[in-house]
């Protein structure tokens, strides 16, 4: 029998983020002229899928095709492992239509979600992972577990290709799987809150109940209207091609070093029609 319902632990999850200070950044710390601080909320409360950890898709993801042989089952992760939760925290509307100018750089009020906002969003994982343990159940947090590894250019191994882009564990695959939504030609995930978001998921041993994908295709939620590759500052995406990850990158590392210890940029997420929902077809 099972020792948690969904139902429990979506109040949990919604509960630790009520509680939350975290998900509110003081944006200027007293470094502006007239020493002004704003209080800016990141995230909005987020979207909560559940997928089996046994689900085929893990094994078909070690395939080439989709991300590679270095891509980890559940079960390295976490012997026993029998569900995984998908968490996707959907930047608040002041967050996005801050970064809507007309510029190639990224609003300071991204940038802020890019760091402490990705803290906030490990600080709720971490605090899920000890509810279900609380519970009895065993768990893992995949992107905070010492052995997690994001390749970026580089090598994963002996035996594996020269140079990858990704990582050991693909929370926007895992979202797929779990039912959150489909890729968007700028390799996001369009959930039914959009895609300008961040997502971070838990393994447990609780066997929990799955959450129904409502989609059979990769990109199925995206038009191709082409809205991300116009507002790209440096070209990386194509109807072709999709994205490209060195380009991308590339201008990552500049906004890192521009605004250190803060990096983002976001455009291709925000003033397009899947921002903030499923885009229409007609």
């Amino acid at each position: 029998m099972s020792r948690v319902e969904n139902k429990d632990l979506q109040e949990k999850i919604r509960e630790f983020y009520r509680l939350s200070e975290e998900k509110y950044a003081e944006i200027g710390n007293g470094n502006i002229k007239d020493g002004t601080v704003r209080k800016v909320k990141m995230y909005e409360e987020p979207l909560i899928a559940v997928g089996s950890a046994k689900d085929p898709l893990f094994e078909a993801y070690k395939n080439p095709e989709a991300i590679g042989p270095w891509h980890y089952m559940p079960e390295e992760w976490l012997p026993g492992a029998k569900s995984v939760i998908s968490l996707f925290f959907p930047m608040t509307e002041e967050v996005k239509r801050s970064n809507w100018n007309g510029g190639k750089e990224p609003s300071e009020e991204w940038l802020y979600c890019r760091i402490e906002g990705h803290a906030f969003i490990q600080n709720m994982a971490g605090k899920v992972k000890q509810y279900l343990e609380d519970q009895g159940a065993k768990s893992c947090v995949p992107l905070l577990d010492a052995r997690f590894r994001a390749y970026m250019g580089t090598c994963p191994g002996e035996g594996m290709p020269d140079v990858v882009f990704g990582s050991n564990w693909s929370e926007r695959h895992v979202a797929y799987l779990c039912g959150q939504g489909t890729f968007g030609l700028s390799r996001g995930i369009i959930t039914r809150k959009g895609i300008a978001g961040r997502f971070i998921s838990i393994l447990t041993t609780e066997e929990l109940e799955v959450t129904k994908r409502e989609y059979t295709e990769l990109y199925e939620y995206c038009t191709r209207c082409g809205a991300c590759i116009r507002r790209c500052p440096v070209q990386a995406i194509s109807i072709e091609h999709g994205k490209e990850h060195p380009p991308c990158l590339s201008w990552m590392l500049h906004t890192k070093e521009v605004y250190a210890p803060r990096l983002g940029c976001g455009k291709c997420q925000t003033k397009v029609p899947c921002e903030s929902g499923i885009p229409s077809t007609f």
